[in-house]
């Protein structure tokens, strides 16, 4: 199967470009690459993308992309996706620094793009907001949990890190504890976007930052149960949540299976399980109903 490596970027329809733009920049700390008529493309400080914005009828998250081997033939590629009842298509110049990508869609009608080639889009840039180091993961809500968990392990090698209950799933594409998170809900929509910060002192400006900006924190700072990972979550101008997260478990190697030990663990070793709903909070404030 084609394996994902990591995640490339995201994609956005937004009914006010403008907006969106100004939050993602002056707020994230994102960098603006690039713009295409109703296009805008931005990439971390140091020149990765990141986030592709649409301008459109209504807000939401409508594609993915993910890199895959250097070396792969996108023929094999089409081949082996094919045998799973797709039609993946191979278009050009998708996005700034994507010379190429397959296109098909996943079982949500999510878009995804994998990719081979790749280029940073400028580098070492000044940004006025947070400036995260790299787009970490995105969750999705979908009335099907359990057939996209598995599209995505059988179609583009996914492995399952940990699961809440039956109805919440993490899965990891590289060394990350997740990539993706699929949680049930009664209709498909994005949970949350997540990008990585330093480290403690990173989240401290971070939620400065939001203070400034007299943008509201709707949870956090919090220590996750399933990944470990330290966060704090604010919403853009059009609703998206927006996590910035350090300390994310890494699964070093996949043949030990184990995530590499850390003091706030409570298992030693860690490794993948079902938790349930009850622990999946190591500390921090409880999760607001409607965040």
């Amino acid at each position: 199967m084609p394996k994902a490596r990591r995640i490339g970027h995201a994609t956005f329809e937004t009914p006010d470009l403008e907006r969106e733009i100004d939050h993602w920049v002056n707020v994230v700390g994102l960098v603006l690459a690039g713009r295409d008529g109703k296009r805008a493309y931005l990439a971390t400080k140091v020149g990765q993308l990141v986030v592709e914005l649409h301008e459109g009828s209504q807000s939401h998250c409508t594609g993915l992309s993910f890199e895959i081997s250097p070396n792969a033939d996108y023929k094999d590629v089409v081949k082996e996706i094919g045998a799973h009842g797709l039609t993946p298509a191979l278009a050009n110049d998708t996005a700034p620094g994507l010379p190429d990508a397959l296109v098909f869609e996943d079982p949500k009608g999510t878009k995804l793009q994998l990719f081979r080639e790749w280029r940073f889009l400028g580098d070492h840039h000044t940004v006025p907001g947070v400036g995260p180091m790299k787009l970490g993961h995105v969750a999705f809500v979908t009335p099907e949990v359990h057939k996209v968990t598995k599209f995505y392990e059988d179609v583009l090698g996914f492995k399952v890190s940990d699961w809440i209950g039956d109805y919440f799933s993490f899965m990891r594409c590289g060394a990350d504890h997740h990539t993706v998170n699929f949680v049930k809900g009664g209709r498909t929509q994005l949970a949350h976007i997540a990008f990585e910060a330093k480290d403690m002192s990173h989240i401290l400006s971070a939620c400065d930052l939001l203070g400034q900006k007299n943008v509201d924190i709707e949870w956090g700072p919090v220590r996750h149960g399933p990944g470990h990972n330290v966060a704090v979550y604010h919403r853009d101008p059009d609703g998206n949540t927006i996590e910035f997260y350090i300390d994310l478990d890494q699964m070093v190697d996949e043949d030990l299976g184990y995530f590499q030990p850390r003091p706030w663990h409570r298992d030693l070793p860690q490794r993948p399980k079902v938790w349930p709903p009850e622990t999946s909070q190591i500390w921090g404030m409880k999760k607001p109903v409607a965040a």
